[in-house]
């Protein structure tokens, strides 16, 4: 028996696994298939609810550029979808820009990093101008953090009206209770449903893939769209109707950026196999089934999504439709927490309070302040369009605002750090430049008719951001100036110019660096005449990286002495760490700080700065307005470096900006 298994073994030409191994290789598929399945519950829930209202929105007739459905159009219509969704999501996003991360990290974010470590670096003035750019991109993503809710509920309980066409008025208030619900539950985090994001999604893509199907097989000539050739005689053949339709096709690659964004929580392989292998050929055999049934029928214009689906399945689909557009909603919802935060963690916002919602997934957070403002935006935006259809030309506009700034940083990064070849970044570069900007200039033709929504939003947020970053920049020169030299004041007080008493026990003060002294021990000395024996100046700073190993974390400096209980330590965090400062100074070495420190009894001291409007010429009158208002939503510092509110002493000053 053992020479019989032998000899099979050997027939194949291989080697036989030992169990251990194959047990090992049987783990690692089952890790990978759970990664794409986690990939496909998150990633792919914008993207993958865009057949639901696209076709639709081309079509409608109320458009102020209608496209009248004839067979050509329809051809050419499915054909650019098609192709826009090839070109845009599986070449630039795909292929292309998710080759380009910081340190595992996707996203506009990690690109605006990338761009300022080198800026700074090089000193070159077109990063820092490409990373302002940058930034005006991410404002628009908070911009489409508050349409993509308001569209992809909408839509999907427009489906009641094909059931059922006198639940027509009962859309609107549906579609604001799912949303209320699905912001009161952010703060529960997503660690639990996540589990059953996945198989609901992959329902949902079997679903609308099997339903594209049966519509193939009652017109299989659509398949023919699938040439370029349709979409480009549509496009230079009708060139009047073309450009106007791009401002709807373009929903077609509306959740692109996601794809990106979240590509440190899932990785390139697993986004990339998901989007192959399920939701890409999905989706087109969706919109391939919407365009021959509309070809049987031009009146399926009306909703060519639900009219798809067999009548007796009509229920089940707005139901699993309303839970993946929940599911969208949920997805865009946390990329807006995760920009948020790293902002914040840059230095483009205030310092805002995080609520991490899981012990295993670092990436699950919940930020309170941006979630009620998500919520009031959302809810404001369905009872003022209340309809999908309205809320399309808005939500294009954000889509190709971010796509064409995403894809013109990632061509600078890749001249920057790989050195491609400057005519092969002009020839494919300027090509797929050339679709974005199409698709950017077909959208800014429905400016009067909603485009003009998300370019207020990002015009707002972009200049929060830069007046914030601007401000903090003139309060943190004046603190510098009224602090004064750290190693001048620590002379002052071995010398006995500041007569002070030494008391045992250990006292943290927070400091932006080790240059100055921090205002709350020199208040501390000056009226209180008292030090601790063990004074540890503590700066915290964020690095241009995801995270940073708790080894490479802190460093110490004695300041010049090594017996006078002054030390400065240093803690490193990456942009999307949480800074936690006690759990920080525990991983110093006695030996390192001129003895073991009191962490458990030790004092922690802040200094508290109140902004007062001055008279010199820093900024416009109104940016000091801005700059000041935007400060109160700044979190409680305490909370925010995980400090014991109990041992925590705050000390107060005042700056003018």
């Amino acid at each position: 028996m053992a020479d019989r298994r032998q000899a099979t073994a050997s027939d194949d030409g291989s080697a036989p696994q030992p169990p251990e191994e194959t047990r090992r290789a049987s783990t690692r598929d089952a890790v990978r298939l759970a990664v794409v399945i986690g990939a496909l519950g998150v990633v792919f829930g914008d993207i993958g609810t865009s057949p639901i209202y696209t076709l639709q929105t081309v079509f409608n007739p109320d458009d102020p550029h209608p496209v009248p459905v004839t067979t050509d159009n329809v051809y050419g219509v499915v054909s650019l979808i098609f192709w826009s969704v090839m070109i845009i999501v599986t070449v630039t996003y795909i292929l292309l820009a998710m080759r380009a991360d910081n340190d595992g990290e996707g996203g506009i974010m990690a690109l605006i990093t990338l761009l300022r470590r080198w800026s700074s670096e090089r000193g070159r003035r077109a990063a820092v101008v490409l990373a302002a750019l940058g930034i005006f991109g991410a404002s628009l993503f908070f911009g489409d953090s508050m349409i993509t809710p308001a569209i992809s509920v909408l839509s999907a309980v427009e489906g009641l009206k094909v059931v059922e066409p006198s639940l027509d008025s009962a859309v609107v208030p549906i579609t604001a209770v799912i949303i209320v619900g699905l912001f009161l539950v952010q703060r529960r985090g997503t660690a639990a449903v996540g589990r059953v994001f996945g198989p609901v999604m992959i329902a949902w893509f079997t679903a609308i893939g099997a339903c594209g199907v049966v519509g193939i097989t009652d017109h299989p000539d659509i398949i023919r769209a699938l040439s370029p050739t349709y979409a480009l005689s549509f496009l230079f053949g009708h060139w009047g109707t073309a450009f106007f339709a791009l401002a709807a096709i373009v929903l077609a690659v509306t959740g692109a950026e996601a794809l990106y964004a979240d590509m440190g929580h899932f990785g390139r392989r697993a986004i990339t196999r998901g989007w192959l292998f399920l939701v890409l050929p999905a989706c087109v055999l969706s919109y391939l089934g919407q365009g021959a049934l509309i070809l049987d029928d031009p009146a399926n214009i009306s909703s060519p999504f639900f009219l798809l689906v067999p009548d007796w399945g009509r229920w089940p689909m707005v139901i699993l439709a309303t839970a993946a557009t929940v599911i969208a909603s949920q997805a865009v919802i946390t990329g807006a927490y995760s920009v948020a935060s790293q902002a914040a963690q840059l230095g483009y916002l205030p310092r805002l309070r995080i609520a991490h919602t899981s012990e295993s997934t670092i990436g699950q957070i919940y930020v309170p302040w941006i979630n009620w403002l998500l919520m009031v935006s959302v809810l404001t935006l369905v009872f003022a369009f209340r309809s999908s259809a309205a809320l399309a030309y808005a939500f294009g506009m954000a889509v190709t605002g971010t796509i064409t700034i995403t894809t013109l940083l990632f061509f600078y990064v890749a001249r920057a750090k790989w050195g491609t070849p400057r005519w092969l970044l002009v020839v494919g570069g300027g090509l797929l430049l050339l679709v974005d900007l199409l698709f950017v200039a077909a959208n800014l033709t429905k400016l009067v008719h909603g485009a003009w929504l998300p370019l207020l939003i990002g015009l707002t947020a972009f200049t929060v951001m830069t007046t914030w970053q601007r401000g903090r920049e003139l309060v943190t020169a004046e603190r510098a100036r009224q602090e004064g030299p750290l190693p001048e004041f620590i002379e002052h007080l071995r010398e006995g110019q500041e007569p002070t008493l030494r008391v045992p026990g250990t006292a943290v003060f927070l400091n932006r660096g080790k240059e100055t002294a921090p205002l709350a021990m020199r208040a501390n000395a000056k009226h209180n005449h008292v030090r601790h024996a063990q004074v540890v100046i503590l700066s915290i700073g964020t690095e241009p990286v995801p995270r940073v190993p708790a080894d490479e974390r802190v460093v110490v400096d004695d300041l010049g002495y090594g017996d006078d209980g002054i030390i400065h330590v240093t803690a490193r965090f990456g942009y999307m760490d949480t800074p936690d400062v006690p759990g920080t100074l525990a991983l110093l070495d006695p030996a390192d700080t001129e003895g073991p420190l009191q962490l458990d009894q030790a004092s922690y001291f802040l200094s508290k700065i109140e902004l007062r409007r001055g008279k010199a010429p820093t900024m416009a009158p109104w940016r000091k307005r801005l700059f000041i208002a935007t400060s109160y939503i700044t979190a409680d510092a305490a909370e925010y470096f995980s400090l014991p509110r109990d041992r925590t002493v705050i000390m107060g000053s005042h700056i003018e900006v």
